[in-house]
């Protein structure tokens, strides 16, 4: 992890302080990328403990759209309660249901994008694309009329959740070459009722049909270098290896993209202690044997996105420094 490292140690050199909505100041550079061969180790922070079972359970319910930190505690992840309960800002938010409610964040996104289409039934194409929607599986849950210069139209209002993830399996398996093989979480029309927007909201899945590999490139528009690159860089490794033991691909290339790098006020006096530390080799992620593999039995098992657990995913050789904690800025 020596790139997570220099990360630190160039945000420290030089990034400049900035303020936010947290109030807590952030040390910030604009830009920074980091990329790990996952046949060499996988990218687990070692010059502190890694609070990998939190990680992983977090990643499982963002597989099931889970969107209560209970549910996230259930899975051994408790890093949802103060965002959940302590925000004031969520907390005085009419799109709030009830304790430990998060909203629609990042799962619900992935797994069930609320998507509509309306449609002009005054043009010609009208009742083709209305019927192609509804092939598609959208279904009809309104009329829309409006009165406008050019005279009366009427269009249909559809709807349909979409399981952005399911998909991309669905195109690993049926069109490995694509270039379109994303997902993403920044849904400009439930901003507003989330509990916090997604920081890592964009992901694409790269396919080498000849090697038999699969990459991932992974966006994140904010990161919370002290506390959260560690988790996110689990959960996307993670989530590669989960992909590729279901398309029956091995996981390669994890390129890590972050827009606005900062490191807290807050955690500081963590990192650079870290800095003095000497890193450890990087372990190995196992994934448990109950998950079927592809590449053995040939049959495609996409369902298993909602069936893991956070104890089917192991380390093996993870050796660590010392914990470290720093607050949370919420």
């Amino acid at each position: 992890m020596k790139q997570y490292l220099d990360l630190v140690q160039e945000i420290f050199d030089s990034g400049s302080w900035q303020g936010n909505r947290t109030g807590i100041r952030t040390l910030s550079v604009p830009g920074a990328m980091l990329k790990f061969d996952l046949q060499e180790g996988f990218p687990a922070v070692t010059t502190k403990k890694l609070a990998f079972k939190s990680a992983v359970g977090e990643l499982v319910g963002f597989l099931r759209g889970y969107r209560s930190a209970n549910d996230f505690r259930g899975l051994g992840c408790k890093v949802w309660d103060q965002n959940a309960n302590e925000n004031i800002q969520w907390l005085a938010n009419p799109y709030r249901l009830q304790m430990d409610d998060l909203g629609p964040v990042y799962g619900v996104q992935w797994r069930q994008w609320p998507a509509y289409k309306l449609l002009d039934q005054s043009q010609p194409q009208g009742a083709a694309q209305l019927a192609d929607a509804i092939s598609k599986g959208y279904k009809e849950v309104g009329v829309v009329e409006d009165v406008g210069e050019h005279g009366k139209t009427t269009s249909v209002l559809l709807y349909k959740a979409i399981d952005q993830l399911r998909q991309c399996l669905d195109t690993i398996m049926n069109d490995p070459g694509s270039r379109r093989i994303l997902f993403h979480g920044w849904n400009w029309a439930q901003l507003e009722e989330m509990a916090l927007p997604p920081c890592h909201l964009l992901y694409q899945f790269l396919v080498n049909s000849a090697k038999r590999e699969i990459s991932l490139c992974l966006y994140i528009r904010s990161n919370d270098v002290g506390l959260g690159t560690p988790f996110n860089l689990t959960e996307g490794a993670a989530l590669l290896h989960l992909v590729g033991r279901l398309t029956g691909y091995t996981p390669r290339w994890f390129t890590y993209f972050i827009g606005d790098a900062h490191i807290y006020e807050s955690h500081v006096e963590m990192l650079q202690e870290q800095l003095k530390r000497e890193p450890f080799a990087a372990p190995k992620l196992l994934l448990s044997d109950r998950i079927p593999d592809y590449s053995v039995t040939g049959k495609y098992e996409p369902d298993w996105l909602e069936k893991v657990e956070p104890s089917d995913f192991r380390l093996e050789g993870y050796q660590h420094h010392s914990s470290l904690t720093a607050p949370m800025a919420v």
